[in-house]
């Protein structure tokens, strides 16, 4: 079970405040269910669409909220502290392709002086096959706690599979329009090279007579009179038809260098003829479909149909993703409590597929998504907040220390369901938002630009929790704990197994302190999951040194029988492994394991030397609370 409230057991001396907080967090639910915010599930969708883009156009800032079917399946498959970006990233990347979102709460918010302006939406979704083209997507995981939390909450799963906005995401966009196979319009033609071959003169030319004499035909009015049999002779003859009311005719090609010709010679048309491209199930041009305008007011009103039917078609295959592309578009900043995980998801259902790697994760979102601030950066700011999860706890004890009053105005006129409880949350991160800046004297935004202040900017685009600043998201360094940091190399971590069940972290290092005279020296130990622990050795070489022992036959002692009763050791470039093979048993240590015997080089040496020439911040908490796990 997953508390509210995740903090390690030393640190709780630090947050004395806290155990009040907790007495008062009814409170503070209390009046936030005062707060409304606009339900809008597939009903309502086309009109809520104008409305929000209005709302993001006149705000500073857009926070965030989702609600996923699930998370993680084991305690040791969140991001940890001493997880290196790739890691971090690997487990981020498991649960978005996992798991489904249900709920996405998006609040178009400004800052003035001490008022929110705020603009809460909360959206109801499901991956609907409306399409039936098998997208966006036909299963999907789900945990039975969340539901359950979800259903306490009044979650209705009916309104959610029957009336939840479905969605493509950009790459399922560019693929449904192949296999629909609708007409393209065209808008803006390439020319092509000064000199064509002797084989694209023949192909023109031919074309262009075959126009010239289809259009004629069309024109001609004394053809009017002739009977129908011979009417559709001619139009079987010509290779006429029509598009509606408008007589067209289809031109065969072979080749997209044969489309750009055909596009070109048709330019010399351009008083009467408007092209179309028909694409082809694989993706490339089926043909070319030319339709006769009667005049040039006909050809605007042919163009202005063509422009409201592919607009109809775009906003029935996104669906939802259009909120996405307005979010984009308006270049706002995006705030997220837990921007790794939220932004691993939206990458994955409304981008496209999670790239292999975190750099062209971040590359592909920072394209898309310039500004990204997680708001748990700005509460390691103030030091009883580093360990606190809990969006209400973290507002509770803002209020109570700090005198940074904000007062919520919300500009929603017409929201539902007050009475509920959903998207209230996207609320919250606004408002913590507001609280955090006042408090740490930051004006957000630069009133006659519009742009983040350089203060912010230094919170912008950090997605792992874990991490400090920008540069430590990418040069190894992550965070652990909170207090008296100490920074170590990855080689000096080693990872234990195969202890006797129920044991806590101080019993294992009292049990292995006396085993050898390796640990004679400073070592600090903590627990990641009920099956393993991660060692530390202060002393250079020492990690090296335990692991030779370890796999050594003449290992004596203590540590012998520790051994013999099933105790394993491992370097952290096999815990990389871990991630990089995809091993994610509920247990580490049979994760481990594995990695192990799938590894091709002995990596008891410490052979990974990339992972083991990074560094992570150690702190002095010396276990995990697996209550909090």
């Amino acid at each position: 079970m997953y508390l509210d409230i995740e903090f390690k057991r030393e640190s709780r001396r630090a947050m004395a405040a806290l155990p009040y907080l907790l007495q008062r967090r009814f409170l503070c639910t209390k009046t936030h269910q005062k707060w409304s915010v606009k339900q809008v599930t597939k009903s309502n969708f086309q009109e809520t669409l104008s409305e929000i883009k209005t709302d993001i156009a006149d705000s500073d800032f857009i926070a965030v909220s989702l609600q996923r079917t699930g998370s993680v399946s084991a305690p040791w498959h969140r991001v940890l502290p001493f997880d290196l970006p790739d890691t971090a990233y690997s487990k981020a990347k498991r649960a978005a392709e996992r798991f489904q979102l249900l709920q996405f709460a998006v609040c178009p918010f400004s800052i003035r002086s001490s008022k929110l302006l705020a603009h809460p939406y909360n959206f109801h979704l499901f991956p609907r096959d409306e399409l039936k083209i098998g997208m966006p997507s036909y299963s999907f995981s789900c945990q039975t706690s969340y539901l359950t939390s979800m259903a306490r909450e009044g979650f209705d799963f009916n309104t959610c599979i029957y009336d939840g906005i479905s969605y493509l995401s950009r790459a399922q966009e560019s693929a449904a329009r192949v296999q629909i196979g609708n007409p393209m319009r065209i808008t803006h033609v390439v020319k092509s090279s000064p000199n064509p071959t002797v084989a694209d003169s023949v192909f023109i030319e031919r074309i262009k007579l075959r126009v010239k004499h289809w259009r004629k035909s069309c024109k001609d009015s004394s053809t009017k009179s002739d009977e129908a049999l011979v009417r559709s002779l001619r139009k079987i003859v010509l290779g006429s038809e029509e598009y509606g009311s408008r007589p067209c005719m289809n031109i065969d090609v072979c080749s997209e260098r044969q489309v750009q010709l055909v596009l070109e010679m048709l330019e010399e048309f351009s008083d009467d003829l408007v092209p179309l491209i028909i694409p082809a199930k694989g993706g490339a041009t089926q043909e070319v479909r030319v339709v006769l305008t009667s005049s040039k007011e006909d050809m605007v009103l042919f163009q202005n149909e063509l422009q409201d039917l592919e607009e109809e078609r775009n906003k029935k295959v996104r669906g939802f993703r259009e909120v996405i592309d307005l979010i984009s578009a308006s270049q706002r900043p995006v705030v997220s409590h837990n921007s790794l995980n939220d932004f691993t998801f939206i990458h994955s259902k409304f981008l496209a597929p999670l790239p292999p790697n975190v750099d062209e994760f971040l590359s592909s979102l920072r394209s898309v998504f310039p500004h990204v601030i997680n708001i748990q950066q700005l509460m390691k700011e103030i030091l009883p907040l580093r360990n606190v999860t809990n969006i209400p706890t973290a507002i509770s004890y803002l209020k109570d220390h700090f005198f940074a009053p904000i007062d919520v105005e919300i500009l929603q006129q017409d929201a539902v369901n007050e009475r509920k409880i959903h998207g209230h949350d996207v609320l919250r991160i606004s408002l913590l938002f507001a609280k955090l800046c006042s408090i740490l004297r930051i004006a957000p935004i630069q009133t006659d630009s519009k742009k983040l202040v350089p203060a912010l900017e230094e919170y912008a685009n950090i997605l792992n929790p874990c991490s400090a600043s920008s540069q430590e998201s990418t040069d190894g360094e992550v965070r652990i704990g909170t207090n008296n940091t100490r920074k170590v190399s990855c080689k000096h971590l080693v990872f234990l197994w195969g202890f006797k069940h129920g044991m806590t972290a101080g019993m294992l290092k009292s049990f292995i302190q006396g085993s050898h005279d390796i640990f004679s020296e400073e070592f600090d130990l903590r627990l990641v999951d009920r099956s393993c622990a991660i060692v530390v050795f202060w002393k250079p070489g020492l990690s090296e040194t335990f692991l030779n022992v370890m796999n050594s036959e003449e290992i004596s002692g203590s540590l012998r029988e520790l051994v013999s009763e099933g105790l394993r050791a491992a370097c952290y470039g096999i815990y990389k492994k871990v991630s990089s093979l995809g091993i994610w048993e509920v247990d580490l240590a049979r994760s481990l394991e594995k990695a192990l015997e799938e590894s091709e080089s002995d990596c008891l040496q410490n052979t990974d030397s990339e992972a083991n020439s990074l560094d992570v911040h150690w702190f002095s908490d010396s276990t995990i609370n697996l209550d909090d796990l």
